[in-house]
């Protein structure tokens, strides 16, 4: 599907109201954390060394993740994830042809990252109990309004790309 050429303004305010929504997954997955433990390592780390190299890799990743779909969402979206500036674009691309929802995978990892690394096991609580309103939220209102704004186009995308466990192999649409 094509899509009308957006203009430089269009794009620099997609940009600007990315940049400002990231502080919701930066206050999810750092903030709160920081909240709970004040990124006190607990001695000894359940797991160790091997937990701690896991939970640094889930951050990292985690972090990476939500700046790449953040990225997305200003350049192929031509908006942010937040609910009152959404995309005027379906954004179907890199990591989104994996999983529908790697923003909301990502800032879990990133949660669980730092349970391990710090040896705090209640992060995996905070995670888990995070996971609740966010399946919710996006079972009832994000797919719905989804299916509203894109059509066909977000249905053929459901029908071939998870909700929260990657595919091995990268979706490719058609057109």
């Amino acid at each position: 599907m094509t899509h009308p050429p957006d203009t430089s303004r269009e794009r620099k305010r997609a940009a600007v109201g990315t940049a400002v929504f990231a502080l919701a997954p930066g206050a999810v997955a750092g903030l709160v954390p920081w909240l709970l433990t004040r990124w006190e390592v607990q001695h000894p780390v359940p797991g160790g060394a091997v937990a701690q190299v896991a939970g640094t890799l889930l951050v990292g990743a985690g972090a990476s993740v939500i700046a790449n779909s953040f990225v997305r969402f200003a350049t192929e979206g031509v908006g942010t994830p937040a609910p009152f500036a959404p995309p005027k674009h379906l954004v179907v691309s890199g990591l989104y042809r994996h999983v529908r929802n790697p923003m909301y995978v990502s800032i879990a990892a990133a949660v669980v990252g730092q349970g391990l690394l710090l040896g705090q096991p209640k992060l995996f609580g905070y995670a888990a109990l995070a996971a609740v309103p966010v399946a919710a939220f996006v079972r009832f209102y994000e797919e719905p309004a989804l299916a509203r704004k894109f059509g066909a186009e977000y249905e053929e995308y459901r029908k071939n790309v998870p909700r929260w466990l990657p595919r091995l192999t990268p979706w490719r649409p058609d057109h």
